[in-house]
């Protein structure tokens, strides 16, 4: 099992990468959203110059804020500093888009954007459509130093849902999802990946990388889950979900995709949505206030034991290692861990105690 960090993609903080570099995590992943961080490949670069082994790549890369051939260059860039150890992880969008009041990529644009992105990074030619007109397109003064496609530079496409998850059979090397820990999910994410590949000719082969984002919280002798510690180190990741899970449900009106866990805050949750400062054509900024840095103070509430244990893996060192061998025996390759702004430090550090006894 691989280890990794997805932070708060921070200009004057790429020092983190040395930092996870040093505790031996495996990867860091800078998230791609422009109304929230930084930008992720200026952040990307400065931490690709100050560590020697670590994995770089995006997690994830935004296809309805760049086209293509941009998305393309600008990961071979970093390809050039960092040869042999960046990747590019690849959603439709969540936070990124909807933080403006859009929708995430359709995913017949996005099954073209990963056909683009493949060819262009093998430094191939391929035909892309911009604005209606349809051209062959190719790099130019390749081998002069300005990019990197001779490294291959391997696409893991982040999905959930059945259609999204065969794209990335399709044309993905991996698999990235949400609290993909679960063995469970993680079967049936894979089973529909596969039949998204076999539908295009290809076979997933034991090299298909599997990741999971997700949070821990490694609990100290005595400490519960209503403490104040404990919900100020998950409380972010918490509240993201179910911000994540809101968005959804207003676009799909599912009742089912609402996980168990949620069930005893949701009405409350809905109801504080409604009760909202900003007006309905501006709320979307405000639910996304906090993404994944800080939950705001008055959504600690939310924060609940059932809420920590159904989002984050939750437990001891010795649980820990437990819960991180059955996610491994179930197929996933690496946990890559996104705590909140003010704890990414303290968990790196406790979590590097589980590393260690692995």
């Amino acid at each position: 099992m691989n280890f990794s960090l997805t932070v708060q993609t921070k200009i004057d903080d790429w020092k983190i990468a040395k930092e996870a570099e040093d505790l031996g995590y495996h990867a860091v992943w800078f998230p791609d959203t422009q109304m929230v961080w930084s930008d992720c490949y200026a952040t990307m670069a400065l931490a690709a110059q100050a560590t020697t082994k670590l994995r770089i790549g995006t997690g994830v890369a935004i296809p309805g804020t760049r086209i293509a051939p941009v998305t393309a260059h600008s990961i071979a860039t970093i390809n050039q500093l960092a040869p042999g150890r960046t990747f590019l992880g690849i959603g439709t969008g969540h936070t990124a888009m909807r933080v403006m009041g859009q929708n995430p990529m359709p995913l017949k644009e996005f099954a073209e954007y990963l056909k683009v992105l493949r060819a262009l990074l093998r430094g191939d030619e391929v035909d892309y459509t911009y604005r209606g007109k349809t051209k062959n397109i190719a790099f130019i003064h390749e081998g002069m130093g300005f990019r990197n496609t001779d490294d291959p530079v391997p696409i893991y496409v982040a999905a959930n849902g059945p259609k999204a998850l065969a794209l990335a059979g399709e044309y993905g090397d991996g698999l990235i999802s949400a609290m993909g820990e679960n063995p469970e999910m993680l079967a049936f994410n894979l089973g529909m990946a596969r039949q998204g590949a076999e539908a295009a000719g290809r076979t997933l082969g034991d090299d298909y990388y599997t990741s999971s984002i997700t949070n821990a919280i490694v609990l100290r002798p005595g400490e519960k889950l209503t403490d104040d510690r404990v919900i100020e180190a998950t409380g972010a990741w918490v509240v993201a979900m179910i911000h994540f899970v809101y968005e959804i449900y207003q676009y799909t009106k599912n009742e089912e995709m609402i996980p168990e866990f949620m069930h005893g805050v949701w009405e409350e949750y809905c109801d504080h949505v409604g009760k909202m400062e900003l007006p309905p054509n501006k709320r979307f900024r405000q639910i996304h206030d906090g993404h994944c840095t800080y939950y705001p103070p008055e959504e600690r509430r939310f924060v609940t034991p059932e809420m920590i244990e159904g989002s984050h893996m939750v437990g001891t060192v010795d649980e820990l290692v437990d819960q991180v061998r059955k996610a491994e025996s179930g197929g996933l390759r690496e946990i890559s861990l996104l705590p909140p702004i003010q704890h990414l430090r303290e968990t790196m550090r406790d979590f590097n105690e589980v590393m260690r006894k692995l």
